[in-house]
């Protein structure tokens, strides 16, 4: 375990302990890095011109057009959360699925992955759907620790659905396009909303009493008008996401682009709604504001940590250990993925990404692990660092907004189920890595070995130049043109010429090679 030294264990150990302190996690990082960097060059270990990189690795993250990204869809989240779509589209959703026992789970999943799929938030989708449907659903019978475990899931969703933030984080950390993942992203997203959807419908056949279906007084007719109040609230959300993941699918925009026209359709939604006032703008500024500076110190802080780690051989310590993991690929997978969940008790998301990622990375590569297939993996496995109690960021958001009557054993208990189908869907991912990589463009599939190219000769079917001399190993000749004999003398005759040999026969050069 020792054989790259001490220091990178302690690094790690280090970082371990300053966290469970509860110092802030940007300034934790890059203390134990600079730390420990002085350390290892008063012992020798580190070079201090290591610590030369580390203004232009600061000027690189300040200047990374792919991170302008994060405050784009951080900013669009907070607008739509604040301009009642979600209202209009639970509302409207509840009413067409209300007629039937777990009408208003399946409302809260559906809306909450079309939210996800716009906002690509968690604290946007946990609140508002929280705030609108927790009310509603207790008031007709719902069990607490169905409704409030239903309203963390499917606020969690956004974590897997595009244009979720912890994508664009991953493939920054892992170097790989940020449409690709979100593309890598698809089906785990559909899987995840079966998963929910199939766990109500049973809990609707074994315990129909803990959903109860709507009143009639309350869900209204089934007719013409309620699909068009269903229709007038999805079509504008199909047409941003549209606006948003269709233009990068397309390669008609960049992820930054992208975001940035999901702004202006976040505020044409809220001027639909009536409510893009400056006092919305403001505080959706804000928000982003605090969210984008606690991204960016705590990616100054990894870069610290992670700089110092290398610099100690603290990658090839951690390669070293994983890579004699029994199972293969397999193996690594699983154990990474236990992981991340202990961890995820701890650590937020962006933390994981900045620290671990970057030492996991590696080692992924080196076993030949599609690293799109690995980021995406280890997004579904971050979504339980939403739900899982005590530090479930979900819980906490619904515990900010539910009435006090819900108790907060009846919030952790309700979400336990949900995180074991988070890992159920971890576990799909694992052993069926085509639910990733099915809606990845391969490209054209050539093997270099089948490919034979032939090239036009100059004197037959191969390659071969005119003779260089004439027949009877004379001097070399020219075609149509013949010299005097080097003993010829003035006011002779010169000697015959000797015959010139007939030209090669001409190929035609005006025809591309053959390639087969």
């Amino acid at each position: 375990m020792f054989d790259f030294g001490i220091i990178p264990p302690a690094m790690f150990v280090g970082m371990v302990l300053f966290m469970l302190y509860g110092f802030p996690v940007a300034f934790s990082l890059a203390a134990v890095g600079l730390f420990f960097g002085i350390i290892g060059i008063a012992t020798g270990h580190f070079t201090e011109a290591f610590l030369q990189a580390l203004p232009l690795r600061f000027f690189g993250i300040v200047s990374n057009d792919l991170l302008l990204a994060i405050p784009f869809f951080t900013f669009m989240g907070a607008i739509l959360e604040r301009c009642g779509l979600a209202e209009d589209l639970l509302e409207g959703t509840g009413k067409l699925f209300g007629r039937v026992p777990g009408g208003l789970a399946y409302a809260v999943i559906l809306v909450g992955a079309v939210l996800g799929a716009i906002t690509g938030t968690v604290a946007a989708s946990v609140i508002t759907m929280g705030v609108i449907s927790l009310p509603i659903m207790l008031r007709y019978g719902y069990s607490p620790r169905l409704a409030t475990g239903v309203i963390a899931a499917s606020g969690t969703i956004t974590q897997v659905i595009p244009p979720s933030l912890v994508l664009v984080v991953l493939a920054d950390q892992l170097g790989k396009s940020v449409g690709d993942m979100y593309l890598g992203a698809i089906g785990p997203s559909i899987l995840q909303v079966a998963i929910f959807m199939g766990y109500i419908l049973i809990l609707s056949i074994l315990k129909p009493a803990s959903m109860p279906p709507l009143p009639k007084e309350v869900r209204g007719d089934f007719n013409w008008a309620l699909l068009l109040r269903v229709l007038s609230g999805m079509i504008p959300s199909i047409v941003l996401i549209f606006l948003v993941l269709g233009t990068i699918f397309m390669g008609l925009a960049t992820p930054t682009e992208a975001g940035a026209l999901g702004v202006v359709g976040a505020m044409v939604l809220a001027a639909m709604h009536r409510r893009l006032t400056w006092p919305l703008m403001q505080e959706a500024m804000r928000s982003t504001m605090h969210i984008t500076s606690m991204v960016v110190m705590i990616l100054i802080g990894s870069t610290c940590f992670s700089l110092v780690f290398q610099g100690m051989d603290g990658s090839r310590w951690i390669e070293h250990m994983l890579s004699g993991i029994p199972g293969g690929p397999v193996g690594f997978l699983i154990f990474v993925n236990i992981f991340i969940f202990v961890l995820a008790f701890f650590l937020d998301f962006f933390e994981i990404a900045f620290i671990v990622i970057p030492m996991l990375a590696p080692v992924a590569s080196a076993l030949g692990i599609d690293l799109i297939w690995f980021g995406v993996l280890i997004c579904v496995n971050m979504q339980t660092s939403f739900m899982h109690p005590p530090f479930g960021f979900a819980l906490f958001y619904l515990r900010s907004i539910a009435d006090r009557s819900v108790k907060t054993s009846d919030i952790y208990m309700g979400a336990l189920p949900w995180v074991c189908m988070q890992l159920v869907l971890v576990a799909i991912v694992i052993f069926w890595p085509q639910s990733v990589t099915y809606w990845l463009d391969k490209g054209p599939k050539v093997d270099p070995n089948s490919i034979k190219i032939e090239v036009p000769g100059f004197g037959g079917n191969g390659l071969s130049l005119p003779p260089l001399g004439a027949p009877g190993g004379g001097p070399p000749q020219m075609p149509g043109l013949s010299l005097p004999p080097m003993n010829g003398l003035p006011g002779q005759p010169p000697a015959p010429a000797p015959a010139t040999p007939a030209p090669p026969p001409a190929t035609d050069l005006s025809q591309p090679p053959k390639i087969n």
